[in-house]
């Protein structure tokens, strides 16, 4: 069984925070955090899973400035795949809103390069088009969105991709 980003479903730890996660548009910021925080220190600060969740609950509620360490820690303690592409992910949207815009262009590129052509392509493309924007790199940024879009189209696939 698999969650809705095809990370695997461990233990009841993982079903209880999916389960806060779930009520989070319900739940103002504060509450839940706490209820992540309680859930993460059922784990402790060595546990990647836990830091990411922490740093996803600050990133989701507007505390880039604490999410961005948790993201390097979860990804330096190591996570699954899956977690390990959207910590990066994150990482470098959060980043991008930090102004270090270079250093998350560098991190999706990477990104990029790892995964081609899977199911993560297009979700790091989109977020490298973010940071070229933000970098004042436009026209890559509308290219990268154009190449990534392509492989959707019904038809006109070629004349997009030149």
């Amino acid at each position: 069984m698999s969650n809705d980003w095809g990370a695997p479903q461990t233990d009841d730890w993982q079903q209880r925070v999916e389960a806060v996660w779930a009520t989070a548009d319900d739940l103002a910021d504060r509450d839940l955090i706490a209820a992540i925080d309680a859930l993460v220190a059922e784990r402790g600060a060595d546990d990647a899973v836990a830091v990411f969740e922490a740093a996803c609950v600050r990133d989701s509620t507007g505390l880039e400035t604490e999410a961005e360490p948790l993201y390097r820690r979860a990804l330096e303690l190591g996570l699954d795949e899956t977690r390990e592409v959207r910590a990066t992910i994150q990482l470098a949207s959060t980043i991008r809103n930090l102004g270090k815009v270079d250093e998350s262009v560098a991190l999706l590129e990477r990104l990029l390069v790892a995964h081609p052509a899977d199911q993560w392509t297009g979700p790091a493309a989109a977020f490298l088009a973010l940071a070229l924007a933000s970098r004042g790199s436009e026209r890559e940024a509308a290219s990268v969105a154009l190449m990534a879009l392509a492989d959707y189209l019904p038809i006109y696939q070629r004349s997009v991709r030149s």
